[in-house]
């Protein structure tokens, strides 16, 4: 490319994002269909709609800037305006939250995955997609910074999907399911991207966590919590009072001789 990219939504829809966008639509409908609840929220990037296949009865759409189209029934698609770093929204009351590619522009990434935590209801769910360093586009991209022609947005701090499974951990996020996709070399054009995805085959394959792109799922676990049955009222007998059986069965016969 001859000149730099600076906007996501923009890149995304230029041959090499609408590669990505595809791969990543197909994927979160497959993974968010069979996720229940009452409330679920997408965290920027309103060009996929990540909550498409899922049925929960609430469902909203977030950015951090006002939307510039509408959609087919001339509403505006995004719900709230808001800074990434401070979601308006009570803690434990959000059963699923996806994040297309928004801690890696982020400038305070750890502190809007502590946020995302916070909203999580227990064993409520994180989807996160980002841009996979260790790739072909990854190497692009960082020869890119050399010669000022990059072919990713370059004002992405790519995050590792190792690191970002670190960062999870760390906030009791208990990540259950990754994948990686988009193997085809970094063309730029439809037509070589196209004559290309024979690689998505060999790269699921042969070297599956090379793909340009990743997507992590995590459940949030808190420390503690144990499903209970209901209380029972009547008082239990401290340890070591036990009455044995024969001395019950004993006061029963006398009660009958009387």
């Amino acid at each position: 490319m001859n000149h730099p990219i600076i906007d996501l939504g923009s890149w995304l829809e230029q041959p090499a994002g609408s590669y990505i966008r595809a791969w990543e639509q197909a994927l979160l409908d497959q993974l968010t269909a069979d996720i229940f609840g009452f409330h679920a929220l997408q965290i920027g990037l309103p060009q996929i709609d990540a909550l498409a296949a899922n049925r929960m009865p609430h469902k909203w759409l977030t950015n951090d800037i006002l939307p510039l189209k509408l959609n087919q029934a001339g509403q505006a698609q995004i719900v709230l305006v808001h800074d990434f770093a401070e979601l308006p929204l009570d803690s434990q009351s959000i059963d699923l939250v996806v994040l297309p590619h928004v801690l890696e522009f982020a400038a305070e990434p750890h502190q809007v995955l502590r946020e995302v935590e916070r909203i999580l209801i227990p064993e409520g769910r994180v989807i996160i997609s980002g841009f996979n360093r260790a790739s072909l586009w990854g190497a692009r991209q960082q020869a890119g910074r050399l010669t000022g022609r990059y072919y990713l947005p370059k004002e992405g701090e790519f995050i590792s999907a190792a690191r970002m499974k670190d960062w999870l951990k760390l906030l009791n996020m208990e990540v259950n399911q990754a994948d990686f996709g988009c193997y085809v070399p970094p063309y730029e054009s439809e037509k070589w991207l196209s004559r290309f995805s024979f690689m998505e085959k060999w790269g699921q394959r042969w070297w599956p966590v090379f793909g340009a792109v990743y997507m992590v799922q995590a459940i949030k676990r808190v420390k503690g919590m144990h499903l209970i049955g209901p209380v029972l009222k009547h008082k239990r007998l401290p340890r070591g009072h036990a009455v044995p059986v024969v001395n019950k069965i004993n006061k029963l016969s006398k009660k009958v001789n009387e």
